[in-house]
């Protein structure tokens, strides 16, 4: 609600097919001469995506270890320090590979990334939603999703037109990033992950304890 209430705000003060993508909320501000609301918000800006993005390291540090865990790459890429407690490995890797990002691709270009990226995780945890409902009743579920199966495809199918709406490059980038992702799986992950073990072998796992 928070957001639709600020995108109403700056469709009001800037003509939508007007809007600064790279900085929509500052520049609406600035268009109607309220320069000094302009730089707050940017300077607020430039501290939330600071955070954000620190957040979401640490965050892809630990899915990386979950997923080295799982047998999906290489346990030692996911190694944790023994004085540190984290996933020092991966964490340096992700960090170096998003700081490449931000410095050879443009903004709207990562941002499209992100959308196109989150909107596929969106439309898959939709999916199956109704699948591990009729598949697997006995899971535990902390929390339930009404109405289903009709919400959750209804979720999916908007998720997929907003995807639709994203530029071509955009879903040329993203199927090659699959293709990529594919690759690991099929040339390592798909033998050594831990549902294509049998139950009496042990899965590779990372030796070391769960990261702080």
């Amino acid at each position: 609600m928070l957001y639709i209430g600020v995108s109403l705000v700056v469709v009001g003060m800037v003509k939508y097919t007007e809007i600064d993508r790279g900085a929509p909320i500052a520049s609406a501000f600035d268009s109607v001469g309220a320069g000094w609301a302009a730089v707050l918000v940017s300077i607020a800006a430039v501290a939330g995506l600071t955070s954000v993005i620190l957040v979401d390291l640490v965050a892809m540090g630990r899915i990386g270890f979950a997923i080295a865990r799982d047998g999906l790459i290489p346990p030692s890429i996911a190694k944790v320090h023994p004085r540190w407690g984290t996933p020092y490995r991966i964490s340096a890797i992700i960090t170096v590979g998003v700081a490449l990002l931000a410095g050879f691709l443009p903004l709207s270009a990562l941002a499209d990334l992100v959308s196109i990226g989150a909107l596929c995780a969106f439309v898959l945890v939709s999916v199956a939603v109704p699948i591990l409902r009729r598949k697997r009743p006995e899971l535990n579920r902390p929390f339930k999703a009404p109405f289903s199966p009709v919400l959750p495809i209804v979720s999916a199918l908007a998720c997929f037109y907003l995807m639709l709406n994203l530029s071509v490059e955009t879903w040329l980038r993203f199927l090659v990033w699959m293709l990529l992702g594919g690759i690991i799986y099929f040339g390592y992950g798909y033998r050594k992950n831990r549902l294509a073990r049998r139950p009496e072998t042990s899965p590779e796992r990372v030796s070391e304890p769960a990261p702080a």
